[in-house]
């Protein structure tokens, strides 16, 4: 994986990050796009792993919440301090 410093700040991190807008599948939008739970998301986080991928892109209102809550889940237990 390639990676780039973010801004000033002296930060490395991946070129690529992923997505999670479709992690929880609530509300009109959300729901539209998609409804990874916890098992699914597991999987494409170990992919993204693999990869070399370790930035996952989540925010509160991404299925009131869910998103963040079943990315959690897939990352539990998994985080290496730097």
């Amino acid at each position: 994986m390639e990676y780039r410093r973010l801004g000033a700040s002296g930060l490395m991190v991946p070129a690529l990050s992923f997505g999670a807008g479709t992690f929880g599948g609530q509300g009109p939008l959300f729901g539209a796009w998609g409804n990874t739970q916890a098992r699914e998301a597991r999987h494409l986080v170990d992919i993204c792993l693999d990869a070399g991928v370790t930035m996952f892109d989540t925010a509160d209102v991404y299925s009131n919440g869910a998103s963040e809550e079943v990315l959690g889940s897939a990352i539990k237990g998994r985080r290496r301090p730097q």
